[in-house]
């Protein structure tokens, strides 16, 4: 029972994770004229889609990862796992807003926001899968410490308040969060891999 319902949500997470990246390209307009100088104008805009396209894939696989360690799907675990999908729903709109804007200060501090969010929402989830799993979950035994998870907020809030300064040194946090987790995290991984 545990595996359809485990089956279910990954299933259903992923089709709201392909639509989102679908949204983000949809936002890029083609230019009128056929020079390579129309596409200098797009700069800003696929910038920002790259950014906003790592972090959804980021998302995407390490959400595939965190579900292999569940047992358990409870309400609770559904709530959070909708909780997450709202934050990364938004994605399309604020990498649209930023593109479009040229990373002004507050389409930058509103995608700031929206990460965080978002990194709050996983922390969330990870901890509903944890108390459905048992204190003996294998979540909790991989994530251990988790020094990225608690990095990662402190870096988007910090980001979020540059952005009102500085918005490229939060452009810089931004990417810099992103490349950290592009690493992949093989914590789950040699856990799953032990059992």
């Amino acid at each position: 029972m545990a595996s359809i319902g485990k089956n279910r949500l990954e299933a259903f997470s992923d089709g709201v994770i392909a639509i989102i990246i679908t949204i983000m390209v949809l936002e890029l307009k083609i230019p009128h004229g056929d020079s390579i100088e129309t596409l200098a104008p797009l700069v800003p805009a696929f910038l920002s889609y790259l950014l906003s396209f790592v972090y959804v894939g980021i998302y995407w696989n390490n959400h595939h990862h965190m579900l292999h360690t569940a047992t358990r799907v409870t309400g609770g675990v559904l709530w959070a796992n909708l909780h997450l999908l709202f934050w990364l729903s938004l994605f399309p709109f604020v990498t649209g807003w930023m593109g479009e804007n040229h990373f002004g200060v507050w389409p930058t501090a509103l995608y700031g926001f929206v990460l965080l969010a978002a990194a709050v929402a996983w922390v969330i989830l990870q901890a509903a899968i944890i108390r459905a799993d048992g204190e003996d979950s294998a979540l909790k035994t991989a994530i251990g410490g988790d020094w990225k998870g608690k990095v990662s907020p402190a870096m988007y809030a910090v980001g979020t308040i540059a952005s009102f300064f500085a918005p490229w040194v939060a452009q810089v946090l931004y990417v810099a969060v992103a490349l950290i987790w592009l690493v992949p995290d093989r914590r789950i991984e040699r856990s799953l891999a032990e059992d």
